[in-house]
């Protein structure tokens, strides 16, 4: 076993202790079984809640990861100047943001959905598989995102909760277990790599969290190293790479980085998911300079096309107002700008979200039909649906716009 540094000018790779594994109770082959007797070896995470960032990145890097902020900056003034001051537009656009930013960090687990499906999950309808699991992670990052006054192992559980709640009997449980990341469902012998045992995550989660509450760290690069140790611990049996991500954002709003708005990050680590893995791997040898560029890179990638996005839904929103006839106090004008957050809706959703009757909910729609906005895309007399399909359209060519990014990288 390596001998863990107290060096606040060093990180110093993952220890290593043995645990003792019996296969036998596992079922598998013979042969299978042989390959996992006697002793494993788990990680023991560094501590970093001395830690100083800046004393093991270099100057280009943190030159980088400074315009990095800058643009992360710019992006949520630019979104709280052009929304807020109370028009009531900036939460169907936060709402987009959120999503994108849910989505994304599904797919970097496989989790792929499109725009389509993922608004049937959040409106209560028959959705695919995946797209409950993704409707799931945007609830896990609006959890986060109210707790992001101060990272806490309450709120780290909260997030895991809301993810994993309905599905997993052990949401918003740290593992009481050893876990491994690849290799064999036999044990952990032949993992590409095998996380802290269980009994250590508890305190290694206060370590990680006393480094998260620092007030005296460059912001990007205390995001993006607590995220690698968030990895690093593994603290449940599943979802840990997505209630990461969400701790990204809750961090991101924590240190006044973004105060109104949910930047697209994982967009940016889902452009090279190859690159974002070795960077975690890099991490755990002791180098935290590619996670901290990644994050650099993905946080600038957020903020140029998160705006692109937003700017866009916009032309999009004013074309189709454009086309509406009708009194200005007329509520189709509000169901106009809700679609932007929500572009498949029913008559029951309107009439929740505005508080308006079902039969004014129903006329707005009608009249969004007419002009061109809306497309029913049920042929039921019971429980209609109507879609917004330009702005769907845009939303899925976001996610195709991502891999091409990814494909010239």
């Amino acid at each position: 076993m390596s001998k863990l540094s107290n060096d606040p000018n060093q990180l110093g790779p993952v220890s290593y202790e043995q645990h003792s594994w019996d296969a036998r109770s596992v079922y598998a082959s013979r042969r299978a079984v042989r390959k996992h007797l006697g002793p494993y070896e788990a990680a023991i995470a560094p501590e970093i809640a001395t830690l100083d960032p800046v004393s093991i990145l270099d100057s280009a890097s943190l030159t980088n990861g400074d315009e990095a902020t800058q643009y992360l900056t710019r992006f949520d003034e630019y979104m709280a100047t052009k929304w807020g001051d109370g028009s009531g537009e900036i939460a169907p656009m936060d709402s987009v943001l959120l999503r994108t930013e849910s989505a994304s960090s599904s797919q970097i687990e496989n989790l792929t959905v499109g725009a389509r499906q993922l608004a049937l999950a959040e409106l209560g309808e028959r959705a695919s598989p995946n797209a409950r699991l993704v409707s799931s992670n945007v609830h896990a990052m609006k959890t986060a995102l109210d707790l992001s006054g101060k990272v806490s192992t309450a709120g780290i559980l909260e997030m895991h909760r809301e993810l994993l709640k309905g599905d997993d009997p052990g949401a918003g449980q740290i593992r009481t277990q050893q876990v491994w990341i690849g290799g064999s469902h036999v044990g952990p012998h032949l993992a590409d790599f095998v996380p802290p045992h269980h009994t250590r995550v508890p305190a290694a989660l206060d370590d990680l969290i006393a480094f998260s509450n620092r007030l005296d760290i460059p912001p990007l690069a205390q995001v993006a190293i607590a995220h690698a140790q968030f990895e690093t611990i593994h603290p449940f049996t599943d979802g840990n790479g997505r209630t990461g991500r969400a701790l990204v954002q809750a961090m991101l709003r924590g240190s006044g980085l973004t105060t109104r708005v949910t930047v697209p990050v994982s967009a940016g680590l889902l452009v090279d998911t190859n690159r974002y893995f070795a960077a975690l791997t890099s991490y755990r040898e002791g180098d935290a300079q590619p996670i901290f560029d990644e994050f650099s890179r993905a946080a600038r990638f957020a903020a140029v096309e998160g705006k692109q996005l937003v700017d866009d839904l916009d032309a999009i929103r004013i074309g189709s107002a454009s086309r509406i006839k009708a009194r200005t106090d007329s509520a189709v004008w509000r169901v106009n700008d809700l679609l932007i957050g929500q572009p498949m809706v029913n008559t029951a959703y309107v009439a929740s979200r505005l508080g308006i009757s079902t039969v004014a909910a129903q006329t707005s729609i009608d009249r969004l039909v007419e002009s061109g906005t809306l497309t029913e895309s049920t042929n039921k007399v019971r429980r209609r649906v109507w879609q917004a399909t330009e702005i769907l359209a845009r939303l899925d060519e976001f996610a195709a716009q991502i891999k091409r990014a990814g494909s010239a990288s």
